[in-house]
């Protein structure tokens, strides 16, 4: 969190890119980097490091092995999956993309379906299960 965001671009992406060491960020829903960093920098000072909750996907070149390293790492997380990994305690599988190498799009809505793909998953239920208990003072 310590590294400064820098602006990065990519050929077809239309909305504000940041890279943090070799870590892109797509800020599909600001309308320039300029916002897009001040929100970050805004934000990242409200990080609670004692209670972070961490998902991805297993898009991107994601293999087998980082599905296992991250697997290790020590925050409430889980990893959607396009098949079942009974193995890695924080898979998550997404039944719709087993014909693709990875998850697909998963907010989109499932064919025939009145719910997305990410909605196979309770969140829920996942926040509260991870959430830090603390004292409340009055």
């Amino acid at each position: 969190m310590a590294t400064e965001l820098s602006e990065i671009f990519e050929d077809g992406i239309s909305y504000p890119i940041g890279k943090l060491d070799d870590i892109s960020i797509y800020f599909q829903h600001y309308e320039s980097f300029e916002q897009a960093k001040e929100k970050w920098d805004e934000r990242k000072k409200r990080i609670d490091k004692t209670n972070l909750f961490v998902f991805f996907t297993d898009r991107d070149g994601c293999t087998y092995e980082d599905l296992d390293e991250f697997d290790s790492l020590p925050y409430n997380k889980v990893v959607f999956t396009n098949k079942p990994y009974p193995e890695i305690k924080s898979s998550f599988y997404i039944k719709g993309f087993e014909n693709l190498d990875s998850v697909g799009e998963c907010y989109e809505y499932m064919p025939g379906k009145r719910i997305k793909y990410y909605d196979q998953f309770d969140y829920v239920k996942w926040f509260n299960k991870g959430v830090v208990k603390r004292k409340r003072y009055g």
